[in-house]
């Protein structure tokens, strides 16, 4: 029951109007820079040197004569410098506000860490299932100097041929490293000298607010390296995927994301790393203001594992199958010897009846243990408790609540898996 796959394209959402597509704590601004950034406005300490007097433009011919000697406007005494209307100061730096300032600095910081993914698969169609060549493209993140780059596991799922393009233009055949298909995260890597590697900071996206400015670096439809802002618009989203399953912890933002952007960093106000994005809600297929990322917090306990053996281990709790009801999770069908059976819960009791020269079995659902809880954590849903189970490793011991005939009964039981 809860193997998964990601869809690539469209999860039905907002109530079946919209779909979903996946995407082919210090403060803002830390005190130096807020120093740094800071207008130049307000008087002059007493010691400081005057403000340099700009001479005033040439009029043109038929233009009133500016202020000044010969001038005729109130204040005409003498030229008026040429200054930046909104920080009242010379023009320095092409005159970028701070907020721009910002902006800049993140892009410079973060662009060549950006890395421009293109994908060759086939396809079957028609009726004698012909292959047809497919191409598609995504973006992603350069992590350290050996050349792993990450990014969604839908990019690259299906390729037959990855090919990886660096901010100078130069292109290097990737190899699969490793994936999850349950997180949609995938980490491929790439032969290129160090020194054109330039891994991105991982940040933490559990102190994120709303309200929160974050910048997208991507290639949308091919555009290379593309830096669109905006800010988070909701935390703690499900992404709804394959056979109910949904992605947890989901960073909602209202920065323009569009095909070409899936697998790239979503970024905070320093430049560093706190999401993947990977899906927008849209009626069209492009950027409705509503997109979603993946947090760097679930990404970081992905990646070791992924660059360790390829893969996530997952601990098991020998449940096959649960029937979501009202009151908590109806064991339908138990793994033979597994945790859970070795721990004793139980599933529907098998009962036999003869009819003649007949004999029919049937299932008593009624004896099935119903899941309430898991280490005191009430439960209702099957995502609630695979997500809990997940969160755990292999040898860990865990106290399953169950409703018994009446009664509540804690079992203990220790997860199985691969250590």
């Amino acid at each position: 029951m809860w193997k998964y796959s990601l869809s690539c394209l469209i999860s039905a959402v907002l109530g079946g109007l919209v779909a979903v597509q996946l995407l082919d704590s210090r403060p803002l601004i830390d005190e130096a820079v807020a120093q740094e950034f800071a207008p130049r406005a307000g008087k002059r300490p007493n010691n400081s040197p005057p403000r340099p007097v700009l001479p005033a433009p040439e009029a043109p011919l038929g233009a009133p004569a500016p202020n000044g000697p010969g001038g005729h406007g109130p204040g005409a005494h003498g030229p008026v410098p040429h200054l930046d209307p909104l920080l009242d100061r010379p023009w320095e730096d092409g005159g970028l506000t701070p907020e721009e300032r910002v902006n800049v600095a993140v892009y410079e910081m973060v662009n060549r860490s950006v890395v421009h993914i293109t994908i060759r698969g086939t396809r079957e169609t028609g009726l004698f299932a012909l292959e047809v060549p497919t191409e598609g493209s995504g973006s992603g993140s350069i992590i350290d100097h050996q050349g792993n780059i990450l990014t969604n596991n839908h990019v690259i799922e299906g390729a037959r041929q990855v090919q990886v393009t660096l901010y100078d233009g130069k292109s290097y055949e990737a190899k699969y490293v490793g994936a999850d298909p349950v997180n949609d995260v995938a980490v491929i890597r790439i032969d290129a000298p160090p020194e054109v590697l330039h891994p991105v900071e991982f940040g933490d996206s559990r102190p994120l607010k709303v309200g929160m400015r974050v910048y997208a670096i991507g290639n949308p439809f091919g555009l290379e390296r593309t830096l669109t802002t905006g800010v988070i618009s909701s935390l703690n989203r499900t992404l709804q995927v394959h056979e109910n399953r949904t992605i947890k912890s989901i960073i909602q933002i209202d920065a323009a994301i569009n095909p070409g952007n899936s697998g790239g960093p979503l970024l905070d106000s320093h430049g560093r790393l706190i999401g993947i994005n990977t899906a927008i809600a849209s009626k069209t297929g492009q950027s409705a203001g509503v997109g979603f990322a993946v947090p760097i917090s679930t990404v970081a306990r992905i990646v070791p594992q992924l660059l360790d053996r390829g893969r996530v281990t997952r601990p098991e709790i020998g449940i096959a199958k649960v029937f979501e009801t009202e009151r908590g999770l109806l064991i339908y069908r138990l793994a033979p010897n597994g945790p859970a059976e070795r721990a004793g819960l139980r599933g529907p009791q098998v009962v036999s009846r003869r009819r003649g020269p007949f004999v029919v079995e049937s299932e008593d659902k009624s004896a099935a243990d119903l899941i309430v809880g898991i280490d005191g954590e009430p439960v209702k849903t099957a995502d609630d408790f695979l997500s809990y189970i997940e969160a755990k490793r292999p040898g860990d011991r865990v106290v399953v609540t169950v409703i018994r005939g009446g009664k509540e009964l804690q079992l203990p039981l220790v997860l199985g898996g691969e250590q």
